[in-house]
């Protein structure tokens, strides 16, 4: 008994003394157990690895979705693809592809948190630069503070076609000094372009590590916010620049690579093509250092026999694939593909066990390099089986992603084994590509330059798709029918039409497709059309009042920011 009292004295005593001590604040101060000096990060070492930090913020590491390759916002959002798998996994997602935007929703304000975490990287790199130590030479400063307006462009033009106008801070705006009181009040595009113009000006053409941005890419950027604006005479004039003289920040003069699947392999990356990239590598030691936005995008249930394994997520739409359909080598631009005459056969609800013949029809070789179906060899894996590899098919449909998948003879070398899922690879993600390039100076050519060059630039990239098809059993895997356009350009109508359903077919699944749509004023029309002919097949997804409006084509600021600043501050877009 005495014991026990004694134990029972000796807790309540402890009990006090932890009470007396934490009514005291010391305990919540925390020593630092190192920490960087400025000297430290203002020498040319120093800068270099805060440059690299803003660089890597690109990839979203550690805050998904704001990667550029942008599957969510482009893709899904544009109708290339539906999110896929089971309703339940990434449930946050599911309001995004039925355009249910919430100002709560979590990966919107993820969205937003990780594009200004790069602009405050970019930032940092600018405000460091101003005590450049002796070691950090004239010419380094330069390129360095164009490197980092490069990169804050980058995020800043994201944030802009996301959102519209947000508050633009730069290296001058801290904590302290004002931040929490800007205002999205002010127009971000003359401040992108003041930025991009600026890297374009003092970047060299190449440099010493080919993931850096070079002069040209500022200038294709610059280009590209041109034409968001629809400033058709500026951007033509840098893309005529571009075409004649752009090189890759390695030395190779751009250059569509002759074989459209070059494209999606690692082994090939960094090539003519490759004008700004997200830099990937494998079994280094962390797959941080690996392409991870893309780790949820693959086949599932795969097992040894095809790649990823998991997670079913990104599936290609019906939509989608129904527009690779041709007649007589050319697109059905008049959107019959979509009619039940046109549209891809498909083994939609049949099992993998049950007999299935794939669509004999004309098509678009770029069909199978982009799409996983049914029948058709995926990579040099197998031939994909349908059902067995789709995780559910009434909530995503029968098709699986095929860009950026890995090949079989990548495994343990341009592919980690090190992590939970096999999906992490060495492969870049292109941020942009010259096809990209081409196809808008395409648009600027029809809007304010000649159609015949219009026309010229198209079929570059068509004649380019018809190189390289699918084998399969010693013979093509379809009937790839696809050739050039003949006849002159001569209706300005007919020829936007062509351009734009080209950049749809060359860019599927790149996150490009919502951004063209609203930036054309089309996407309310596109978009519902969309919307309705897709619910015919995954009413459970997209059916019972998935619809779009005009007011979606910005998300909402994210009220969590909201909050942070003040109403007065920070407005929230229109219809929120």
């Amino acid at each position: 008994m005495k014991k026990y009292i004694f134990n029972k004295l000796t807790l309540a005593v402890s009990l006090l003394t932890l009470i007396g001590y934490s009514c005291k604040e010391d305990f919540l101060t925390v020593l630092p157990t190192g920490a960087i000096a400025k000297t430290q990060l203002t020498t040319k070492k120093g800068l270099e690895g805060a440059l690299i930090s803003a660089y890597g913020q690109m990839s979203g590491y550690g805050t998904r979705m704001v990667h550029p390759n942008n599957w969510v916002w482009g893709s899904i959002r544009g109708g290339d693809a539906n999110k896929g798998t089971d309703p339940g996994d990434f449930s946050d997602i599911n309001p995004i592809q039925r355009f249910e935007y919430i100002t709560t929703q979590g990966v919107i304000n993820d969205n937003y948190r990780g594009l200004y975490e790069g602009v405050a990287r970019s930032n940092n790199v600018l405000g460091l630069l101003k005590d450049a130590q002796a070691d950090v030479s004239a010419d380094d400063k330069k390129r360095i503070e164009a490197e980092a307006k490069f990169l804050r462009g980058h995020f800043y033009f994201s944030l802009k076609k996301n959102y519209n106008n947000t508050p633009y801070v730069d290296e001058n705006v801290d904590v302290g000094s004002g931040i929490e009181k800007v205002k999205n009040d002010v127009d971000l595009y003359p401040k992108i372009e003041a930025d991009f113009k600026f890297a374009y000006d003092n970047l060299p053409a190449t440099q010493g590590q080919v993931g850096r941005a070079n002069k040209w890419a500022a200038a294709s950027y610059l280009a590209k916010v041109y034409m968001f604006q629809k400033k058709y005479a500026e951007a033509k004039t840098l893309f005529d620049a571009i075409i004649a003289n752009g090189v890759t920040t390695g030395g190779k003069k751009y250059a569509l690579v002759p074989s459209f699947p070059d494209l999606y392999k690692a082994s090939n990356d960094n090539n003519s093509e490759s004008i700004f990239a997200v830099q990937a590598a494998a079994n280094t030691g962390s797959v941080n250092n690996a392409n991870g936005e893309l780790d949820l995008n693959w086949p599932y249930n795969t097992g040894p026999d095809g790649p990823g394994n998991c997670c079913g997520f990104f599936q290609p739409s019906f939509e989608l694939a129904n527009s690779f359909r041709t007649k007589d080598g050319l697109p059905l631009l008049d959107g019959s593909y979509n009619l039940p005459a046109n549209a891809l056969k498909t083994d939609m609800g049949i099992q993998s066990s049950a007999s299935f013949t794939p669509d004999a029809g004309e098509l678009d070789p770029r069909l199978d390099h982009t799409i996983g179906r049914r029948g058709i060899q995926f990579l040099d894996w197998k031939k994909h089986p349908g059902f067995d590899w789709i995780r559910n098919q009434p909530n995503g449909g029968p098709y699986s992603p095929k860009k950026y998948s890995y090949y079989k003879t990548d495994k343990g070398s341009l592919q980690d084994n090190s992590s939970w899922t096999p999906g992490y690879t060495a492969l870049n993600v292109t941020v942009m590509r010259f096809a990209d390039i081409l196809l808008m100076a395409a648009e600027a050519e029809v809007e304010v330059g000649s159609l015949s060059k219009a026309q010229e630039y198209v079929n570059m990239i068509r004649n380019r798709a018809a190189n390289t098809v699918v084998m399969q059993d010693g013979g093509p895997a379809a009937n790839y029918v696809i050739k050039p356009y003949t006849a002159a350009w001569t209706d300005k109508a007919a020829a936007r039409t062509a351009v734009r359903f080209e950049r749809k077919l060359e860019l599927a699944m790149e996150g490009h497709r919502f951004f063209d749509l609203v930036r054309w004023g089309t996407d309310v029309t596109d978009i519902n059309a969309y919307l309705k002919y897709e619910s015919q097949f995954l009413p459970n997804t997209l059916g019972a009042g998935a619809t779009y409006q005009a007011k979606h084509a910005l998300l909402p600021i994210p009220q969590a920011q909201i909050d942070l600043t003040g109403a007065d501050i920070l407005k929230q877009n229109p219809g929120y």
